[in-house]
């Protein structure tokens, strides 16, 4: 159905993705931290699990969710029913949302909430932020009044909350706009956006995503309410999962049919929600319905190895390097070596560089790919250098999260809007797979082994690398106001006239 060589090129974008990472650990192991040698073969095999697991993934993903995303979305406007496409909007970003490979993973390191809760609770969070998306998008509701509205929700929130499920409740928000997600989010919201025929239309189908991710942090802050965590059991659940050389082959083979019928479980509400709507509305011709088809077949295999080879291999590993790193003088690396870890990470990002094209091109060449891709390597950079110095003192979440997020909603007042929609919506572009399922472990190993708090200390981790782009993106628009408006002030060059600049101008 597809061509071989997308198949390889999404290969090759999870192996950059994978590879760096794989080689920086490997060389600590190799040169200062000692490591089991079943525990590093395991992890070797676990990242090339990964690297298969998510080209098959993101494959999948492009060939169903965002075809869905786009059937349905155009279905459901063309109905001109508000009650049908609010109800279809809540049932669409729950079930979506139950596949999101980085919330499965983030489900299993949380203590004392079953993961099929967590999972549960965050969907319907996000099922309910996209009903209000599509409301958004059909009555041209302000993205910036609504996102000053949740955040203080949010914060006063917060405040009231138990602080040993505040930083997962700021995490599941990262995660779950993820590679499952947002090409299905962003599809359904272009087609719902289409209705209008105003010149904003287009403007107002950015900040879905940004949206979305509120309501998973509203819904945990609520079941917070109800469960009591154990930090104690959070190392546990990673450290049960660490085995030999000899037990190698048995761990994976007596985790593969777990995740098999794990992921189905995670599937089966969308692909029943495809088969029904496909059925009774959609009634796709043969060769695109079996293309779908085919789609989400990728997708369940690539889920399948991608989590096997995250929760078997890579992220113990993670864990185990985290702990070994806070003995003796090794401890004063931990903030560098994450900060290494955070600028190979958002590099490795295919959908970054697809963001910075976008801002180039938003910005007439006014801010390039380059000078976009850099701002965001050192902003992920400092957010992994915050992230373990939170590890090491015990600093609450709020005292970066609050700063940041006022940064953040004080520019969206001297950036163009569609700079403030896009950079919102970057913090899930940002926490890609590798956030949650190396990153988090490997301050979850430095957190128990210096004796720390894993629930307030070690979480959070996702949510500040999520929350970095907000400031970076709108500081690169502020940037481009700037300019162009000292273009505006200079002279016309006898070349160009008057015109072509305004026209520039018009269409930025």
């Amino acid at each position: 159905m597809y061509p071989k060589h997308i198949l390889m090129e999404k290969l090759r974008e999870a192996a950059a993705s994978v590879l760096p990472i794989t080689g920086i650990v490997a060389a600590m192991c190799f040169v200062l931290v000692p490591m089991d040698t079943g525990l590093m073969l395991s992890f070797l095999i676990g990242s090339a699990m990964l690297i298969l697991g998510m080209g098959l993934f993101t494959l999948g993903a492009d060939m169903s969710m965002s075809r869905i995303g786009n059937h349905i979305g155009a279905k459901m406007t063309k109905s001109r029913k508000l009650w049908l496409i609010l109800i279809l909007s809540f049932i669409l970003g729950a079930a979506i949302t139950m596949a999101e490979p980085d919330l499965q993973v983030l489900a299993t390191y949380v203590p004392d909430i079953d993961s099929t809760v967590l999972v549960l609770t965050v969907s319907i969070g996000v099922g309910l932020f996209l009903l209000l998306c599509m409301i958004r998008i059909l009555f041209s509701v302000s993205l910036r009044l609504l996102l000053i509205i949740f955040y203080a929700l949010i914060f006063i929130g917060a405040y009231l909350s138990d602080p040993a499920i505040l930083s997962v409740a700021f995490d599941s928000g990262g995660v779950t706009t993820g590679p499952m997600t947002v090409p299905f989010i962003m599809a359904l919201g272009v087609g719902v956006a289409s209705i209008r025929s105003d010149e904003n239309a287009k403007a107002d189908s950015f900040g879905l995503v940004a949206l979305c991710s509120i309501g998973p942090v509203l819904a945990v802050m609520a079941l917070g309410a109800i469960y009591q965590s154990d930090s104690a059991e959070a190392a546990l659940t990673v450290v049960g999962k660490i085995e030999n050389t000899v037990a190698l082959g048995a761990d994976y083979l007596h985790a593969f049919p777990e995740y098999l019928k794990e992921v189905a479980v995670a599937l089966l509400p969308i692909f029943a929600f495809f088969l029904l709507f496909q059925l009774f509305s959609l009634k796709l011709r043969k060769l695109p319905f079996l293309r779908i088809l085919v789609g989400i077949a990728y997708t369940y295999v690539g889920l399948v190895l991608f989590l096997t080879g995250v929760n078997v291999g890579f992220s113990p590993l993670g864990y185990v390097l985290g702990g070994a790193l806070t003995r003796g003088k090794l401890i004063w690396l931990l903030v560098p070596l994450a900060m290494l870890m955070g600028w190979f990470i958002i590099n490795a990002e295919p959908a970054v560089h697809i963001l910075n094209k976008q801002v180039e091109e938003l910005s007439a060449g006014a801010i390039s790919a380059r000078a976009m891709g850099l701002s965001l390597s050192i902003a992920v950079s400092l957010a992994g250098g915050l992230a373990m110095v939170r590890v090491l003192t015990g600093i609450s979440i709020l005292y970066f999260l609050v700063p940041g997020y006022l940064i953040a909603l004080t520019l969206s007042f001297f950036v163009p809007r569609t700079f403030t929609a896009i950079a919102f919506d970057s913090g899930g572009v940002a926490s890609g797979p590798l956030t949650a399922t190396f990153m988090l472990p490997f301050a979850m190993g430095a957190c128990d082994a210096i004796g720390g708090n894993v629930m307030t200390d070690a979480f959070g981790l996702v949510a500040l690398v999520a929350m970095m782009p907000l400031i970076t993106v709108q500081v690169m628009g502020a940037i481009y106001v700037l300019k162009s408006r000292r273009v505006s002030a200079e002279p016309a060059l006898p070349d160009f006239g008057d015109n072509e600049i305004i026209e520039l101008w018009e269409a930025c």
